[in-house]
């Protein structure tokens, strides 16, 4: 059995974890909503409201950390004294964006909001490369009772001067995150149950797939298992937050299943690695709203300006 440390509770629908080298870990809190650094003795430290409902974090360049913020797509609803991410309430949703929040002074800046004229619906979560971009996934939103905004999985530039849509439509991608050599480009579609890739010809440029390409899917879900924010570790795998069962199922880069981590908390939402040789993972469980670690013997995958 995993032993698990509680670092902090009390938490508004946390994700996007950060560990940060001081030991402290910043999140989102969706439904604060706002930016919070979570001390190593558990103190909880404001860095910044965030109007909306940001949604996932990534520490980037100068010293800033990158929101994707879905604009309030989920409104809070608590269920037995559990926390859920319920439908869109329409006078709260903002629209969606990437900003950029300066850690100093609590600096928040929209970077985007659209691309090419098509606003942003709800981006749900980030990762850098080392070109100095990022890619994002948006998570889409029902436009109606009967109809859905599809979404997609894009690239930008840190500063704000380039974005590109460059998979069309995706099904609710959630989590993303990169191979170690940076080839491949990992993402979590949460309804669909699957763990999708596709190779990476150049900074933003995926490799177009045939109708009958079996590859670019590296893992189907048995049952009714969602998926949210991912990680992978030094080994290629793809630590993936697991829902319903509530836990991190890791799959090797072969499409195996390694091992499945049950956490006890039904959204179980984000998984990122830190400490000495980064085997450190923190977990953050959503609908309990607390962040908790545990020992992580393969170590995790350094990650652009956080970790080198």
């Amino acid at each position: 059995m995993t032993e698990f440390n509680e670092m902090a509770n009390g938490l508004s629908f946390p994700e996007g974890p950060i560990a940060m080298d001081d030991g402290s870990v910043i999140v989102v809190e969706m439904f604060g909503p706002r930016l919070t650094r979570v001390q190593p003795d558990g103190t909880k430290e404001t860095i910044a409201e965030i109007p909306g409902g940001p949604n996932g974090a990534a520490m980037g360049p100068n010293g800033l950390v990158y929101l994707a913020n879905n604009g309030g797509r989920f409104t809070e609803q608590d269920l037995d004294g559990l926390v859920f991410p319920g439908p869109t309430t329409p006078e709260k949703y903002i629209g969606g964006r990437i900003q950029t929040v300066d850690i100093s002074t609590g600096a928040v800046t929209d970077l985007y909001t659209e691309c090419n004229g098509n606003p942003l619906i709800a981006p749900n979560d980030l990762v850098f490369d080392a070109h100095g971009g990022f890619y994002f996934t948006d998570h889409g939103n029902a436009a109606s009772e009967r109809t859905m905004h599809y979404s997609g999985i894009y690239y930008a530039k840190n500063d704000g001067s380039e974005i590109r849509e460059i998979l069309f439509p995706v099904h609710e991608p959630n989590g993303i995150g990169l191979s170690p050599d940076g080839t491949v480009l990992y993402w979590a579609e949460t309804w669909m149950g699957r763990v999708n890739r596709r190779r990476i010809l150049g900074p933003g440029v995926l490799e177009e797939t045939g109708l009958v390409d079996t590859w670019p899917c590296l893992y189907g879900f048995p049952g009714f298992q969602l998926l949210d924010s991912l990680g992978v570790d030094a080994e290629g795998n793809v630590c993936v937050a697991t829902l319903v069962n509530g836990g991190i199922t890791v799959i090797s880069p072969d499409g195996e299943l390694v091992e499945f981590i049950e956490t006890g908390d039904l959204l179980t939402t984000n998984i990122t690695f830190g400490g000495p040789d980064l085997k450190t993972a923190y977990v953050t469980l959503s609908t309990t709203g607390r962040l908790i670690s545990f020992d992580y013997p393969r170590g995790g995958l350094a990650l652009e300006h956080l970790n080198k």
